[in-house]
């Protein structure tokens, strides 16, 4: 099987390669617009021929695209995470440029050879390169990939800020008028974070945080969860109902990041002293989503939020790590891994009926 990850890699390549075609084809209505007439390129003399150029810049663009995209996901990310965002966009659009130069020169022996139907070491097709290069044809080109280096890897960093998907909501507009949807919601919240940030310092436990939710990353992922807030030392969670109640994704989601922190243990303990632990809450219903202020964020709003964040509240007076409303209980089938115990009736105010809630043991867990 392959890993939520690494689908999430393959889409973002795959994303950039098709991008990278797109502006191919539209370099090449551009050639074909300017030389058509004329017949011949003016930088090398050499004869225009519009299906060479069709195969050889559709061919190029794709293998720039999958060449950019898997560098850019697979190693550049994991190389520039530390540093800020326009660092890394600059630092990638400048080692992106070096290889499609070095590249372009590769493949220019090639194209001129095949358009000169002689070998790329011939005298002819070194001096049709070397006239290309030292054109401003050339440069213009350069330009041009720079200009769509700097469109595909700023939007996929800002992609990665907002999260999977996040981006194209606002970009089609998903939220733009409020909708009314049911949604399921987790509050973790790391135990003792309090007395753990005065041990610590505010500068190490800053960091120790960013440690703590980069952990999640893979639990999140591998869960369909998506990221609404971050607040302090508490993650906020929701799930589409199809997403969450999916083979008890949402519970899967705590069992996961408890053992990758776990897995991570011995890394924590050695920069900070402690393995941190955490107590989570669950409830589900409905909430109006939708985008709001001039600075446009995406919100959701209604009660189901608020009975979260008190059920969370109520796991240290029950000693427990995961507490759920009935709703989510009755909601995910039943599984072998996943039990239930009545710990029973939470009063709300404003609320017609108390919801009674159930301490959850994970198998594994």
């Amino acid at each position: 099987m392959v890993s939520t990850r690494k689908k999430r890699y393959l889409y973002k390549v795959l994303t950039i390669t098709f991008a990278w075609l797109i502006f191919g084809l539209v370099y090449i209505q551009l050639e074909y617009a300017l030389i058509k007439d004329l017949g011949y390129y003016p930088s090398t003399g050499n004869l225009y021929d519009a299906r060479k150029s069709i195969l050889s810049t559709s061919i190029s663009t794709f293998i720039f695209g999958l060449v950019v995209g898997y560098i850019e996901v697979v190693w550049l990310n994991r190389m520039l995470k530390r540093y800020s965002f326009g660092v890394k966009v600059v630092t990638k659009i400048v080692l992106h440029l070096t290889l499609i130069i070095l590249f372009l020169l590769l493949s220019a022996f090639v194209l001129n050879s095949f358009i000169l139907d002689t070998m790329p070491y011939e005298t002819k097709v070194v001096e049709s390169i070397k006239s290309f290069f030292f054109d401003f044809a050339f440069w213009s080109i350069i330009i041009y990939i720079a200009t769509v280096l700097f469109i595909t890897i700023f939007f996929s960093e800002i992609s990665d800020n907002f999260g999977p998907h996040v981006l194209w909501n606002y970009f089609i507009g998903k939220y733009h008028t409020p909708k009314e949807e049911k949604r399921i919601f987790m509050f973790l919240d790391m135990k003792s974070s309090t007395r753990i940030a005065e041990d610590l310092g505010h500068v190490t436990y800053f960091k120790l945080l960013n440690t703590y939710y980069a952990l999640m990353t893979d639990p999140l992922l591998n869960t369909k969860a998506e990221i609404y807030q971050y607040v302090g030392d508490e993650i906020v969670v929701t799930w589409k109902m199809r997403n969450g109640l999916e083979q008890g994704n949402c519970l899967q989601c705590f069992l996961e990041i408890k053992k990758a922190v776990e897995n991570a243990s011995e890394m924590l303990e050695k920069e900070f002293g402690l393995v941190p632990t955490f107590k989570a809450a669950y409830h589900l219903g409905p909430v109006t989503t939708g985008e709001v202020g001039e600075l446009k964020e995406i919100i959701y709003t209604g009660d189901v939020l608020n009975t979260t964040s008190r059920l969370q509240g109520l796991c240290n007076k029950y000693k427990a790590d995961i507490l759920v409303t009935e709703d989510v209980k009755d909601a995910i089938e039943p599984l072998e891994w996943i039990f239930y115990k009545d710990v029973g009736v939470l009063e709300l105010r404003g609320k017609e009926r108390p919801i009674r809630i159930f301490e959850v043991n994970l198998l594994g867990d």
